[in-house]
């Protein structure tokens, strides 16, 4: 199997077009297409839906589907709201900064700046309540060749015990990354 990219992302929206006008005006993304039928095509079931599709960037494609005979949204009560969001890359910290202004000025609660180690982001929720979250990376060289050696080892110890390792721990305590580097592997070695 050769998977190139993914093709599209979708999600339920309360209205259609109020999801539009928000990613829209909000966020800036552009209405792609929209697809309505009064059956589903893959299980022939009888279900109206209008199905839109949003030019999120760089050809990733974020849909949503209003299916107005369906029961209400509602969320997994047993998930946090925090864990299952939507996450949008900008490309600096200003833009960052600008779009924090820009979602605030909508009138939404906005959490954030927060600090991941390797990138900053912002939080808040789209009309339907779907978390948002929009990211400018501040990664320096090395970070993510750390990351990536370490997560087999972050994996198995998670398996293992169900509490968070400490191999990666420099991404919040405050460490700068060259120190660690320097504790770890001694000066001029990586």
């Amino acid at each position: 199997m050769n998977i190139k990219k993914i093709h599209h992302v979708a999600y339920r929206c309360n209205d259609a077009k109020e999801t539009v006008a928000f990613y829209r005006d909000v966020l800036g993304m552009k209405l792609v297409l929209a697809i309505a039928e009064d059956e589903v095509p893959s299980t022939k079931e009888p279900d109206p839906y209008m199905h839109i599709f949003l030019d999120a960037g760089q050809g990733n494609v974020l849909a949503f589907f209003e299916i107005p005979n369906s029961p209400a949204m509602g969320w997994d009560p047993n998930t946090p709201r925090w864990v299952q969001h939507i996450a949008f890359e900008l490309g600096s910290l200003e833009e960052l900064m600008a779009a924090k202004e820009r979602v605030e000025a909508a009138g939404l609660e906005v959490v954030g700046p927060t600090d991941h180690g390797i990138f900053k982001s912002i939080y808040f929720f789209d009309p339907s309540g779907h978390r948002l979250e929009l990211a400018a990376n501040t990664v320096e060289d090395g970070m993510l060749e750390e990351l990536a050696k370490v997560a087999p080892d972050m994996i198995d110890a998670w398996a293992r015990t169900k509490k968070a390792p400490h191999h990666a721990a420099w991404l919040h305590n405050g460490q700068p990354f060259a120190e660690f580097m320097a504790e770890k592997y001694g000066a001029g070695e990586k």
